[in-house]
């Protein structure tokens, strides 16, 4: 995408002229209205612990890796200050997920889940399960939470496929025993536990879930993989910008709506490096895009407008809004 764009009606104007896609947030490369969602509710507040990850896949959604630090680890202040704002505008958000990189090198990510879990939220936390979930203090962490929360703390562990060697084409070598020990442990120690795996393998969803099913037997998890929250199976995305802009018309010609939509019902909070501030922007898939920043509080982003908002709603003027959301059917939440 060129984040390149210009306000106001003579920067529209340029704008619509060019042929690439993705460009003008209000029209798109054939002149069309483009598509808007508005926010219905704040369901789910996404937090984006860091880039930092232990490992380097091969197509990241976020691009995490052991140095990639363009979004810094935010503190569990910051945390609570977004948390502070729920309670006082009344928002009614019922979960706060937490996200990377790997939520467990933040070194606030328990005081974090717990300050949310105390607040009456459910927490859901992604995680590749490896060595950072597994140190012996994240451990006895996670242990308390659960004996004081229960089934409302949530970890998603990312499992791409049910076999060793295509899960370790996504995420290296050595990566699947390792993922598959955090796993074990979770499950062994009774906590609400899912997986996410992709669909870029070639298989119907009905073979991909049915080899988890024999997997998850296999190794004895309490994970149900019929149920869609518990094996969670994403769109792959790649760099390529040939996917179709999503107009106005796309709604009833995909008989979708826009409440169908992620950022209808969710924000990400990310802390870009060297920023005075974490910021909002309108879902996990948009972390780096300074043109998609929406405000530092909520209640700001809440009627944001200009550029790719109007009152609050987010225009999708972003290839990953066509391929993962409306044409992908895909969802972090």
């Amino acid at each position: 995408m060129d984040n390149r764009y210009s306000a106001g009606a003579a920067g529209n104007a340029a704008l619509s002229s060019r042929s690439s896609k993705f460009q003008n947030p209000d029209v798109t490369a054939k002149g069309e209205p483009r598509a808007h969602v508005p926010l219905a509710r704040l369901e789910t507040l996404w937090i984006n612990t860091g880039t930092l990850c232990n490992i380097t896949c091969r197509n990241c959604y976020i691009e995490s890796t052991p140095t990639n630090d363009r979004l810094v680890y935010i503190s569990a202040v910051e945390c609570a200050a977004y948390l502070d704002e729920i309670a006082s505008l009344r928002l009614g958000t019922r979960e706060i997920a937490f996200t990377g990189g790997e939520p467990f090198m933040n070194p606030d990510m328990l005081a974090m889940a717990g300050d949310a879990l105390a607040r009456r939220h459910q927490v859901l936390i992604l995680t590749n399960g490896m060595q950072p979930l597994q140190r012996p203090t994240i451990k006895k962490g996670l242990l308390a939470l659960r004996e004081a929360h229960g089934d409302n703390l949530t970890l998603r562990v990312s499992l791409d496929h049910h076999t060793k060697q295509l899960h370790e084409t996504e995420r290296g070598l050595k990566s699947w025993d390792k993922a598959l020990t955090g796993i074990d442990w979770l499950c062994s120690n009774g906590f609400a536990t899912a997986i996410a795996g992709r669909t870029c393998w070639g298989e119907t969803e009905a073979s991909e879930r049915a080899g988890y099913a024999a997997l998850v037997a296999k190794r004895g998890w309490s994970i149900d993989p019929a149920d869609q929250k518990q094996l969670m199976l994403l769109p792959e995305m790649d760099g390529s910008d040939e996917v179709p802009e999503i107009t106005t018309a796309c709604w009833s010609i995909l008989h979708k709506q826009p409440r169908d939509m992620m950022c209808s019902t969710s924000r990400m909070i990310v802390k870009r490096k060297d920023a005075a501030s974490p910021v909002v922007v309108p879902c996990t898939l948009l972390p780096y895009e300074a043109e998609f920043e929406m405000a530092t509080t909520l209640a700001q982003s809440l009627v944001a407008d200009g550029g790719m908002f109007t009152n609050g709603a987010v225009k999708l003027c972003h290839r990953n809004c066509a391929k993962f959301c409306v044409l992908g059917g895909g969802s972090c939440s």
